[in-house]
């Protein structure tokens, strides 16, 4: 029974994409919205209202359901805001970011979307491997 909140989870990312693509024929590609909302004042109501859910949400179903939110990270916020950085620079790199090539480009079948997404997912495991197992740290 534990798989049902990430499979519930996982059927409303992909329904809040099939909408966004279906009523706004835009991508939900979490890095472009948070972009284009600090950078396009004209049209960035939706952009903003959207990302307020994504904090709203969390806290909202933590406050409903009754469970623990997950605790704080014990790293130092200068690594936070460096690992920010670098995601923000990867991003731009590779055209997009997870939500937009792995949600949105993989179920469009693009195929610059599966490149970039095996990548992501090639570097993450990699990142893991050497910082676990080579490095010994998160053990």
């Amino acid at each position: 029974m534990s798989y049902l909140l990430p499979l519930a989870g996982g059927i409303l990312i992909g329904l809040a994409a099939l909408v966004m693509l279906l009523f706004l024929g835009r991508i939900t590609g979490i890095s472009s919205i948070v972009w284009s909302a600090l950078s396009d004042a004209a049209t960035s109501a939706w952009r903003w209202a959207f990302l307020a859910g994504l904090i709203v949400g969390p806290l909202a179903f933590h406050a409903l359901s009754g469970q623990a939110a997950p605790a704080p990270n014990p790293s130092p916020w200068w690594l936070a805001v460096m690992a920010g950085v670098l995601v923000g620079y990867g991003t731009r790199l590779g055209s997009g970011c997870t939500s937009g090539h792995g949600v949105c480009g993989l179920g469009r079948l693009s195929m610059r979307s599966l490149a970039a997404t095996l990548t992501f997912m090639a570097t993450g495991i990699g990142t893991v491997y050497v910082l676990r197992h080579v490095l010994g740290a998160g053990a």
